[in-house]
């Protein structure tokens, strides 16, 4: 029931007539774009307050759409069910300070490319052909031969991109679970609404030391829409995405994200990338893609 209701209000948005396919493409648009904007905003705002405005706007508009359900949730769930959206943003929180901390210190392609071997190891893990190990290894060497490039690459971003890629799988169980105990979109609202606790008491220190004057109205306005293209809007075409196509197909798709952030970085931030860039992220592209297709659905 919770998930025709969920489709319905989907649909109501007239997605159902697009392709599932370009669904997905514009979903990883959508997120990668947020990501290139916040990080273009990091000269005027802390990116941990801009992580805070994310994960708020997330918080809030979900909560919103699913607000009568949501209520009943609360009044309804155990400490299982409230566990398991703990546990979904704690993983949100994990996810998203930690590649804002890694897109301090290097390009927006190399940081998603890097915090992609999350969930390729959850794809690995999925599945039992030996010939996951080679996609494993293929992406490992991908990630080395960033890390040895040189350029605008050094050790704390990729700590931090690894980190995130940790989070990122956290996120896919985590997520995995609260679905399971929540219905549609209740789980993401009180994940989204833990994430923000978690990372509000370091986003008001970022603030105290910057200033409470960056907070003007249009800084504010420009981090409520990367909530938006990073949370609200990618979620929604994603969802209906997954209603019509297998979830390997899915998987397969979102494998392109590493190379949109490389795109998007160009494009927006001026992040040239050397030719060994560019194929070692192709490297990981191509292993996760085969990892995902060969994982247990």
């Amino acid at each position: 029931m919770a998930g025709n209701t969920a489709a319905r209000g989907v649909r109501g948005f007239g997605l159902g007539s697009f392709p599932p396919s370009l669904l997905v493409l514009c979903g990883i648009l959508s997120v990668q774009v947020g990501a290139g904007l916040a990080k273009g905003m990091f000269d005027r705002m802390p990116p941990t307050a801009i992580v805070v405005l994310r994960l708020a706007t997330s918080a809030v508009v979900v909560g919103f759409v699913v607000r009568r359900r949501l209520w009943r949730v609360l009044r309804e769930a155990s400490r299982r069910d409230l566990g398991a959206a703990a546990a979904l943003g704690g993983s949100l929180a994990l996810m998203n300070f930690s590649i804002y901390q890694s897109l301090q210190h290097i390009p927006l392609g190399i940081a998603v490319t890097i915090e992609f071997l999350g969930p390729l190891a959850v794809a690995v893990l999925a599945s039992r052909r030996p010939l996951d190990l080679l996609w494993a290894a293929l992406a490992f060497g991908g990630v080395v031969a960033l890390a040895r490039d040189g350029g605008d690459v050094n050790v704390p971003g990729v700590l931090w991109a690894l980190l995130a890629g940790v989070g990122w799988a956290l996120y896919i169980y985590a997520a995995t679970a609260a679905g399971r105990r929540l219905p549609g979109a209740t789980g993401l609202a009180l994940g989204s609404l833990v994430a923000t606790l978690v990372v509000l008491p370091p986003g008001v220190v970022a603030l105290v030391d910057a200033g409470w004057s960056v907070l003007t109205p249009g800084v504010v306005a420009l981090g409520i829409g990367v909530g938006l293209l990073s949370s609200v809007i990618p979620y929604t075409l994603e969802l209906e995405a997954l209603r019509r196509i297998p979830q390997g197909v899915f998987g397969i798709l979102m494998s392109l994200e590493p190379a949109v952030a490389a795109l998007v970085g160009v494009l927006l931030l001026h992040e040239l990338l050397s030719p060994v860039q560019w194929l070692a992220i192709g490297a990981v592209i191509l292993a996760c893609a085969g990892a995902t297709r060969g994982a247990r659905t």
